[in-house]
C-alpha cells in the first residue's frame, strides 16, 4: 500500500513538473538575455510600467468619464503630469544608476546555466506564498520602525508618503535605502528558499502587480482583496488608508501583523458596495 501511494505521489509530481515545462522549455530559448546583467533592470521596469500603464490610462479618463469615479477611493482626485513625471522619472534613475550595478555584480557571481528542467506546480506555488508572507513580516518590521523612529521617517521613508492620495506610478517613488531593502528581502527570501528561476520570474510578477494594485487608487469588486476570503489580505483600500493616516495598517499585502499588533484599522466600504446593482452611477 505503501509503495502504491509514493508511486501516485511520483506520479503526481511528474505531471504537475510537466505542466509547466513548456513554458520553462520556451522561456529558455531567451537563455543569452534572461542570463545577461541587463534583464532584471529591464524585467522590473518593463513589468512596472506595464502594470501602471491601465490605471495611467484611467486616471486620464476619469475627469471625462464619471462612472470611473465609484471605484476610485478619492474621487475627486486625479495625478497631475506634475506628479505623474517626476515618479516616472525617479523609478528611471534609481535602476539605471544603483539598481543596475548591483545587478552587475549578482550576475558575475551567479550560475551561468539556467536548470533543464521545470519547478514542479505545487513547489512553485507554495515558493511564492512563502516569499510574500516572509516579505509581508519583513517589510512590516522595516516599516514601523520607519514610522516610529523620526529620523528614520524624516530621512528614508517621507518621501513615499508625498503623496497622500496614492497613484500606481507612485509606488515606487522612495528614496535609494527603501528601495534597495526591498531589493535586499526579496533576494533572501528566494535565496532562503532555493527558488527556482521561473518561480522567482513569476515571484516578481505577481509582487510587482501587488505593489501597484495597493497604490493605484481603485478599489474594484474583483481587486485582489475582495478575492482572498476572510479579510486575510488588505488591498488597496487597506494600504491607502495608510497613507492617509500614517499609524495604522503598515503590513504591504496581509493583514496578520497589524491585525495581531493593534496596528490594523478597517478600511471603508467603496461607494458602489451598497450599490444593488454592482456599482451603478447612483
Amino acid at each position: 500500500m505503501s509503495c502504491y501511494n509514493n508511486s501516485e505521489l511520483q506520479v503526481l509530481c511528474s505531471s504537475s513538473q510537466l505542466f509547466l515545462q513548456p513554458l520553462w522549455d520556451r522561456l529558455k530559448t531567451w537563455e543569452v538575455l534572461i542570463q545577461s546583467p541587463f534583464f532584471p533592470v529591464l524585467f522590473s521596469v518593463i513589468t512596472y510600467v506595464g502594470f501602471c500603464l491601465p490605471f495611467v490610462v484611467l486616471d486620464v479618463l476619469n475627469p471625462w468619464v464619471p462612472s470611473l469615479r465609484r471605484y476610485k477611493i478619492h474621487p475627486d482626485f486625479s495625478p497631475s503630469a506634475r506628479q505623474l513625471l517626476p515618479c516616472l522619472r525617479q523609478t528611471l534613475y534609481q535602476h539605471v544608476v544603483f539598481v543596475f550595478p548591483l545587478t552587475l555584480l549578482h550576475w558575475a557571481h551567479s550560475p551561468k546555466l539556467l536548470p533543464p528542467e521545470a519547478p514542479q506546480l505545487l513547489e512553485l506555488v507554495s515558493h511564492i506564498v512563502f516569499c510574500l508572507l516572509l516579505f509581508d513580516a519583513e517589510f512590516f518590521v522595516w516599516h514601523v520602525l520607519h514610522h516610529r523612529v523620526p529620523w528614520l521617517y524624516r530621512t528614508f521613508h517621507k518621501v513615499h508618503h508625498q503623496n497622500s492620495s496614492s497613484f500606481a506610478l507612485a509606488t515606487q517613488y522612495m528614496s535609494v535605502w527603501e528601495l534597495f531593502s526591498l531589493g535586499f528581502f526579496d533576494l533572501v527570501n528566494i535565496k532562503l528558499l532555493k527558488c527556482h528561476p521561473l518561480t522567482v520570474l513569476i515571484f516578481h510578477v505577481v509582487n510587482i502587480w501587488l505593489s501597484v494594485e495597493d497604490h493605484s487608487g481603485y478599489d474594484f469588486p474583483w481587486s485582489t482583496h475582495r478575492l482572498v476570503p476572510f479579510g486575510w489580505y488588505g488591498g488597496v483600500a487597506h494600504h491607502d488608508l495608510h497613507h492617509s493616516q500614517f499609524n495604522c495598517n503598515f503590513a504591504p499585502y496581509f493583514t496578520h501583523w497589524d491585525k495581531l499588533l493593534g496596528t490594523f484599522r478597517p478600511a471603508p466600504l467603496p461607494a458602489w458596495w451598497n450599490c444593488g446593482c454592482g456599482g451603478c452611477p447612483s
